[in-house]
């Protein structure tokens, strides 16, 4: 098949839907398929894999890491995409791309789907707190459904997802899909070699967050925990990889409570082995984000035979809710810190959760979701051409 995807977010920028686009890209690839994306150009050098059309963009106030790609220079494109011959429009995001996306779907006379990654009505209020939270719900609510509906087919990453936006009263077909992983990826990585450029002692004890440092990953309830944690293991350090808007905020959190020795900001770790090199350090992976459609970043972290303490909300509910892997926390601090003391010094329970963290991540293979996500864009075809 020939599948052009279209999304206002993609690597350099870090996050989840840019892991999500790769995996899905390289899979499909890997299998004979042909899939051109179109993302923003972020005005930085970057070495692309073949098949990705960089956009003129802007910065996005609210939000720096973002651009908001030049919407006339992607229906300039319309022409050249003509002759592609593509069989389908996937869209991953709801802003620029989404329009974009429906407009070149109208003009190739395309039919056009989309992966709902984000769940908006808990992400905007951490990004527009002057309005009342009942109404950035309504809007959210509103705008999802309305966008919704100008698609001929949805993908969800977690049956919560899909039940979210079923009570929102949307009604275009819908369908599950994870995204998977490419296990080799997390092969590489050397743990301690991770402690030694940190100067983490080896024995000392690792708790992890991975991921954005945004206001919705709820990172401040993790320092909470930190500090319940170091009230009976003083050593504890809880490692914080990567980059967002809430660094200056976590940063302040941490020196107004004292926790200087017990929290390490270690920046954005690149996916070639010092990624997995950090995840191979920690002793437990911690995560307690309110907004995850998935929750790929808990995976990851198996993959590397990190065993996770976790809520379970959303698209975490799908990966942890069993309890393989990992234990289910509640977004409580004293529940959330018994969990992770329960994995720190139980070596036994460490040990199984991290021959099931390994056994249990194995599952989740990107290849098997490719195959799917196929067969999906052929029903798609079939409905549109019956």
């Amino acid at each position: 098949m020939h599948i052009l995807m279209v999304s206002d977010v993609y690597f350099p920028r870090v996050n989840g839907v840019s892991t999500s686009i790769q995996a899905f890209r390289q899979a499909l690839e890997a299998a004979g398929h042909h899939v051109t994306l179109i993302a923003p150009d972020y005005g930085q050098t970057v070495a692309d894999e073949a098949g990705i059309i960089r956009i003129s963009s802007r910065k996005v106030i609210v939000d720096p890491e973002d651009r908001m790609m030049r919407i006339r220079h992607i229906h300039r494109l319309t022409e050249e995409l003509r002759t592609e011959d593509y069989d389908i429009i996937h869209i991953h995001t709801p802003f620029v791309a989404h329009y974009a996306g429906l407009k070149l779907a109208r003009k190739l006379k395309l039919p056009v789907v989309a992966t709902y990654h984000t769940f908006f009505e808990e992400y905007l209020y951490n990004y527009v707190k002057w309005l009342p939270k009942e109404w950035l719900r309504y809007v959210a609510r509103r705008f999802s459904r309305t966008q919704c509906a100008d698609l001929d087919a949805l993908v969800v990453p977690s049956t919560a997802m899909q039940q979210v936006l079923v009570d929102y009263g949307v009604t275009t077909p819908l369908t599950v899909l994870p995204t998977g992983l490419d296990m080799r990826v997390f092969e590489p990585g050397d743990g301690a070699a991770f402690r030694e450029k940190h100067s983490i002692p080896a024995e000392r004890p690792v708790i992890l967050f991975v991921g954005r440092v945004a206001f919705e990953k709820n990172i401040g309830f993790l320092l909470d925990v930190t500090e319940r944690l170091r009230g009976s293991i003083s050593d504890i350090l809880f490692v914080i990889a990567g980059e967002g808007p809430a660094e200056k905020s976590l940063h302040s959190q941490v020196k107004r409570r004292g926790l200087e020795s017990n929290v390490s900001f270690v920046g954005y770790l690149r996916r070639d082995g010092e990624l997995q090199a950090c995840y191979k350090a920690a002793d437990v992976f911690v995560f307690a984000s309110r907004t995850e459609t998935q929750g790929l970043v808990l995976i990851e972290a198996m993959a590397c035979g990190t065993p996770v303490v976790s809520t379970a909300v959303l698209g975490t509910k799908d990966v942890i809710g069993s309890g393989q892997g990992g234990l289910v926390a509640p977004e409580e601090v004293e529940g959330f810190a018994k969990q992770v003391e329960r994995l720190l010094q139980g070596k036994t329970l460490h040990a199984q959760k991290t021959k099931e963290a390994l056994a249990y991540a194995a599952t989740w293979s990107h290849t098997a979701q490719a195959e799917k996500l196929v067969g999906f864009y052929q029903q798609v075809q079939a409905r549109m051409n019956g």
